[in-house]
């Protein structure tokens, strides 16, 4: 795809931007990250578009290494600078830094377990999103999961895609959407509505799932701040319960209601 990771001054990620991430992921897909099983002891997990310096890179290697001491990581970046100057500083026998795109620059013996290209597809026309949905996912392994999506520039909203590889197709399944707040911005569902991923955000209006979505967790969240749930991670969780019993999907997890995560696995997978 041409103009792959958006433009030269892309990139400028921010220490911690994605540490809330790495953390749901080793909470819940902790077998897919620890699994070594025939071509599974030689997946990796891809970090797409790096950007400047390979801090998100690194810190999941960490996060994830916590689980599976071996895992290999590749960071993945557009820009041959940045990619060269990230492999002579911090590269090492388990962490590998090249230059590539979507069509991700992995030989035909590293397939891949764990994908993530976060904050790369907010620009562009979102007709050319799922050829690079399907790029990214060709080398995962069934079962494998391919994270895309969008946050701030600190990390304290943020929406991705749960894509996963299935035997049966060559595209990734839709699973789910994973939503997140810190709560430092406060919280109402409007503010996460826009960091959807570059897809879905036009298609918030009349008529359409994800419209009908936000109405319903604005609703929840209204009658949750009316029966006292002001403060914001109380007016989340309030609105979570809520919205989860009159739409199928929302998950009301203790775990994810506690880190301000919202996972909708929507019957028949995320709109299109």
């Amino acid at each position: 795809m041409a103009g792959e990771l958006d433009t030269p001054t892309r990139g400028r990620t921010a220490r911690g931007r994605l540490r809330a991430l790495d953390a749901y992921l080793c909470q819940f897909e902790a077998a897919l990250l620890t699994r070594t099983d025939d071509a599974w002891a030689r997946a990796v997990f891809v970090d797409v578009g790096f950007g400047e310096h390979p801090w998100t890179t690194l810190e999941s290697a960490t996060a994830f290494r916590a689980l599976n001491p071996a895992l290999a990581v590749v960071g993945v970046e557009l820009e041959p600078e940045r990619a060269t100057a990230a492999a002579r500083a911090h590269s090492d026998a388990r962490t590998h830094f090249r230059e590539g795109g979507f069509a991700l620059p992995l030989s035909p013996d590293e397939p891949a377990r764990l994908v993530r290209a976060m904050n790369l597809l907010r620009q562009g026309p979102p007709e050319r999103i799922p050829e690079a949905h399907l790029a990214m996912s060709r080398h995962l392994l069934p079962g494998g999961l391919l994270v895309e999506g969008s946050s701030d520039t600190d990390g304290a909203v943020l929406v991705a895609h749960l894509l996963r590889r299935t035997p049966e197709a060559e595209a990734p399944t839709r699973e789910g959407l994973l939503f997140h707040t810190d709560f430092s911005r406060g919280f109402a569902p409007l503010l996460l509505r826009d960091w959807l991923p570059r897809d879905l955000r036009r298609r918030v209006r009349p008529g359409e799932p994800m419209h009908a979505f936000f109405l319903a967790w604005e609703a929840a969240w209204k009658a949750a701040r009316a029966e006292g749930h002001t403060a914001p991670p109380d007016a989340f969780s309030g609105s979570t319960e809520r919205l989860a019993r009159m739409t199928p999907g929302v998950s009301t997890d203790a775990w994810l209601l506690a880190h301000g995560f919202l996972r909708w696995t929507p019957p028949g997978g995320t709109p299109t």
